[in-house]
């Protein structure tokens, strides 16, 4: 397996080069053949890569200790989940699944682009398999997943504990997925700059792509938030570390383009912000991986020193470098005729949204790089922390959040006094009902009451929304509010969808504001039989409870939840220890409701004393964090799913195709 895995990515390499050079010579030539085998050559190199992945899967599965990855990351009495989990915990095979995610997505749009845009996919597989050649020479070259190890020892080092838990199945996938899936609309900009085709179509032809991407990186961020949550024992889901900012940029970048486009599909205008947006998306996923295995900023996530560094930063430079290049050069091709016509209108709107969402982007690499220069600079390295990132991005979160209620009210190209009084008196009601309510319930710092405020705000809007289109619908076509609610979405799953994802960033929004500002820690040390209180809830510990496998010890406290006298729960906290690296590890245990979680970790235990220390936190609405995350995921879902032109429209080129082939058939049997 490990020669099959070797020759596998090797020809992946060599087939991904052919693929670039036919498909240069077919655009030089015409030649439709050599461009039908540059696609061919990019299914091939697919083939390939899944081969090299199956390879390393195997040994993994099969705790081959020849191979030197399979040895660093896995163990003979590590869990079957764990080891397939393995292929992206090292460095290696991170780096394979990668590559085996950019050529399937590299197959699929060679697949869809077989019979339409014609004139730029040569140009966007051709950008594609240069990714892709860049990948596939650090796995021939650099950074080998198929090195032998000799001797073969008889056991693993084991996989990093902390890994050892559901979350890896989900989030690097996850978060994987929406970074390589920013390279389709990448090379589909690149395409049309090159091309000069720069109307709106390759907007389009990427619009699902972008969404895709997208809603994988909101996975990412979420599950990832959930992970350290449930792991770290630490009380929060989110520590400004390095690489958590690697996967919040790119987020903020993506969110910022899906607004931005709209204002170019309906009002011809943003060219330059849109193909900017795209860029410096894909350049901050680049940026993302360089962080995680150059060495040079110090995380939690990242892998260890390695010599990686100097090649990702010499790709991305090349990429943003000339990329930009061909930007400046298209500049005069990308003036519109549209102007802005009012900073009352919904294309403004759009337009302040981009840049507090880059300003907020550029907050974050700022405070993320500045360790680094500071370092470069003045030889001592200035580490930027938690208060930093809060200052400067609260109030920035704040005015999206106004403007989030501002975009799907105010009318285009300019509103007058009438549209914005009928617009937004229910919406401002609610946020000053809002704001009351906070502060006649003991609110007074002013961030959190304007926060409550413009949350009531955006939902109000959201509903006004809502309203009016199913109040039109019934009056139009005499539907039931329901089924006018249903067919209104489907219809206009676009805009629906969006304001669905509204709804899940103020859940969010909330979210972070409750467990921010109003969480409680207590520290106790109790003895079997006592018990202690934390904000409504009386802990009893009941004791201690051990389990020993081969593969970890098990030493858990047992606690009894009790309110009003009633018992609710028993929670389990425990301290684990790892027996292949002798690393201790922590299960928290948690008590979610919508309206607090009660989480608890065991600190310690004193074995001469009986005494059990615990770290409790309660913390209001963090479960409207992750309530927040699956509503912006399902706002995505129906914003991607076809609507009924989009079917027709796919029916139609159906019908087409098939009498296309119809003919041709006809033809082929009359000349027999």
């Amino acid at each position: 397996m490990t020669l099959i895995g070797q020759l596998a990515l090797a020809l992946a390499l060599l087939l991904a080069l052919y693929s670039i050079g036919a498909n240069i010579l077919g655009l030089r030539r015409r030649g439709d053949d050599l461009v039908v085998s540059a696609r061919h050559a990019l299914w091939a190199m697919t083939a390939m890569v899944g081969l090299a992945a199956g390879a390393l899967w195997s040994g993994l599965l099969r705790s081959d200790f020849s191979l030197e990855y399979v040895a660093s990351y896995s163990s003979t009495t590590l869990p079957t989940v764990y080891k397939i989990t393995a292929l992206w915990g090292g460095q290696q095979g991170s780096l394979l699944f990668w590559t085996l995610l950019l050529s399937i997505f590299t197959a699929i749009v060679a697949f869809q682009t077989r019979a339409r845009n014609a004139e730029i996919a040569p140009y966007v597989l051709i950008v594609m398999a240069a990714v892709a050649v860049f990948f596939l020479g650090m796995l021939n070259l650099v950074t080998r997943p198929f090195d032998a190890m000799i001797p073969a020892p008889a056991q693993g080092t084991d996989l990093n504990p902390l890994l050892q838990n559901y979350w890896m199945a989900i989030h690097p996938p996850s978060l994987y997925t929406g970074y390589v899936s920013t390279t389709v609309p990448f090379a589909f900009a690149c395409a049309a700059l090159m091309t000069r085709r720069l109307d709106d179509g390759w907007i389009r032809s990427t619009r699902r792509w972008a969404l895709f991407s997208w809603f994988f990186l909101t996975l990412g961020n979420m599950f990832g938030a959930r992970w350290a949550y449930e792991v770290l024992g630490w009380g929060g889901y989110w520590a400004w570390d390095p690489v958590e900012n690697a996967a919040f940029m790119p987020w903020l970048v993506m969110t910022a383009y899906l607004h931005s486009v709209m204002v170019q599909e309906r009002k011809d205008m943003l060219k330059v912000w849109n193909l900017a947006l795209i860029g410096m998306a894909f350049a901050l996923t680049l940026f993302g991986t360089f962080i995680t295995r150059s060495g040079v900023i110090s995380s939690v996530h990242s892998f260890t020193q390695s010599g990686l560094g100097p090649y990702f930063l010499t790709f991305l430079l090349m990429v943003v470098i000339g990329y930009s290049g061909l930007l400046l050069s298209r500049l005069k091709d990308l003036r519109s005729p549209a102007e802005l016509e009012s900073y009352l209108s919904r294309e403004a709107a759009f337009l302040f949204n981009n840049l507090i969402l880059v300003g907020i982007a550029f907050a974050v690499f700022w405070g993320t790089i500045f360790p680094v220069i500071s370092e470069a600079v003045r030889g001592v390295k200035i580490t930027v922390g938690p208060p930093f990132f809060n200052k400067v991005n609260g109030p920035l979160a704040l005015a999206l959040m106004f403007l989030m209620g501002v975009g799907p009210l105010i009318a285009w190209r300019r509103a007058t006094r009438k549209n914005l009084v009928q617009s937004f008196a229910a919406p401002a009601a609610a946020a000053i009902v809002a704001g009351l309510f906070a502060f006649y319930g003991g609110v007074r710092h002013w961030y959190v009451l304007t926060g409550f405020s413009l949350a009531a705000f955006v939902l109000a809007t959201v509903v006004v929304e809502f309203e009016r289109g199913v109040v039109a619908r019934g009056r139009m076509v005499h539907e039931s509010p329901p089924r006018a609610l249903v067919n209104l979405v489907a219809k206009n799953n676009r805009r629906y969808g969006g304001y669905i994802v509204h709804i899940g960033l103020v859940f969010a929004f909330i979210a972070i504001i409750g467990s921010s500002f109003f969480k409680t820690e207590i520290k106790r040390s109790v003895r079997e039989g006592q018990s202690f209180e934390v904000g409504p809830y009386r802990l009893v510990y009941l004791g201690l409870s051990s389990l020993d496998t081969p593969h970890l010890e098990d030493l858990g406290a047992r606690l009894s939840v009790m309110r009003n006298g009633k018992m609710l729960e028993v929670l389990e906290p425990a301290k684990l220890l790892y027996k292949r690296q002798q690393q201790p590890a922590t299960r928290v245990a948690i008590r979610s409701t919508l309206g607090s979680d009660l989480y608890v970790v065991l600190a310690g235990v004193d074995d001469q004393s009986g005494l059990a220390t615990f770290d409790v936190f309660l913390t209001p609405l963090v479960s409207w964090l992750w309530l927040g995350g699956l509503t912006m995921a399902l706002g995505t879902v129906v914003t991607m799913w076809p609507n009924a032109r989009e079917r027709e429209a796919i029916a139609a080129a159906a019908r087409r195709r098939m009498g296309d082939l119809e003919r041709e058939l006809a033809i082929d049997v009359r000349g027999a």
